[in-house]
């Protein structure tokens, strides 16, 4: 997992929870890179795994709710990490239509070794989209929040609903209809 998401996971829980709360997760947890990561770094997913939990455990909130959030909080790093991204869409729509085809060809320029889910359009209109989430890491609750933060970013909102396609949560569909 990319170092940049690592770097914001911390920058959240900082600003979420307090400085006090990044030292106890970190030391909580069973860490190889110590808990001392570059954005540009690559690190095992169970190091994020190991700090979401010591994270629940620490502030009593569930890890899908974390995860949530997390995306929330996400959706502004990267947009201002990346402008010219975003700013090549003139609405939350098109933006995730280009997931796949955008997007993601752009971060795989820059972070060649990432890995990334994928998104299967199944179907878009002037208001809605249809798509499939998939990753063997099942963070479709970080993918909800990117979604509704986009159309917070593009002054709009959404009905975002979504269905496990397995137990797991590595395959999720997602319905989003955007409100008026």
């Amino acid at each position: 997992m990319k170092g940049v998401v690592f770097t914001e996971f911390l920058e959240m829980v900082e600003s979420k929870f307090g400085l006090e709360t990044v030292d106890n997760i970190i030391e909580n947890s069973n860490l190889p890179s110590e808990g001392i990561y570059t954005s540009v770094g690559t690190y095992s997913f169970n190091e994020m795994v190991s700090l979401i939990t010591s994270l629940s455990t620490e502030v009593k909130t569930p890890v899908g709710d974390l995860i949530y959030a997390f995306g929330l909080f996400l959706f502004n790093g990267l947009a201002s990490a990346h402008p010219e991204v975003i700013k090549s869409y003139n609405s939350p729509l098109s933006l995730l239509y280009s997931i796949e085809d955008h997007i993601h060809v752009h971060v795989k320029k820059l972070y060649p070794d990432a890995e990334l889910p994928t998104f299967k359009i199944l179907e878009k209109t002037d208001t809605s989209i249809s798509m499939v989430y998939s990753s063997s890491r099942g963070l479709y609750q970080l993918a909800h929040g990117l979604i509704e933060k986009s159309f917070e970013h593009f002054n709009s909102t959404a009905t975002v609903t979504y269905q496990l396609l397995n137990d797991n949560g590595t395959e999720v569909k997602f319905d989003i209809v955007q409100n008026g």
